[in-house]
């Protein structure tokens, strides 16, 4: 490793970014956990009719495929990059594209389901619910990580990455998928019961 100097502006102005990342982090988990409240609480006082309910239905499963299409998409591509196929650059053009995709597909998400009277009681509804608080937490804990790759050079490969965030990226990745797939096989499970 080389000794490359660096200003104390530079690194002040690299702890106040880490602060504010730090603190952009806990807003938004603060928010997301009142919005999942907020949801759940709506679900258990909104009863609807039969055309309401359908329309609910219909925008709610194509919040989800908007939401778990760009997932899917920006997982393949990374793990495209993994296996050196993509650059870095091409990941991070990507992850910013998608972003208010999955952000705005959860929020319909969220949205729609205070409107499906969801069986609370239900130990499956209870665990999809879970997954979806889940990955919406998991999906903050990727900003520090994904501001960090965005000042890598752009052809940086993924075994040059710390091994903290090979592991922060690999954990992340896996949260997602199995909070994804949890919460879609258990809305489909409930819907056919």
């Amino acid at each position: 490793m080389s000794y490359v100097p660096v200003s104390r502006r530079t690194l002040r102005r690299r702890r106040e970014s880490e602060r504010s990342t730090r603190r952009l982090v806990a807003g938004l988990s603060f928010a997301a956990a009142v919005v999942w409240l907020l949801s759940v609480g709506a679900s258990t006082v909104i009863r609807v009719g039969a055309p309401a309910y359908t329309f609910a239905v219909v925008l709610h499963v194509m919040s989800l495929v908007v939401a778990f299409g760009a997932i899917i998409l920006v997982d393949w591509h990374g793990f495209l990059w993994l296996l050196g196929r993509r650059s870095l650059s091409e990941i991070i053009r990507l992850d910013g594209a998608a972003t208010p995709l999955i952000w705005g597909g959860l929020a319909g998400m969220l949205v729609t389901g205070a409107f499906l009277s969801p069986h609370l009681t239900s130990p499956m509804t209870d665990l999809k619910l879970a997954a979806v608080l889940v990955l919406s937490l998991n999906g903050i804990m990727l900003i520090p990580l994904m501001r960090r790759l965005a000042h890598l050079p752009p052809g940086t490969r993924f075994g040059a990455l710390t091994t903290g965030q090979r592991i922060h990226m690999m954990a992340c990745l896996a949260i997602s998928q199995a909070c994804w797939w949890t919460a879609i096989v258990v809305g489909f499970i409930n819907a056919e019961s």
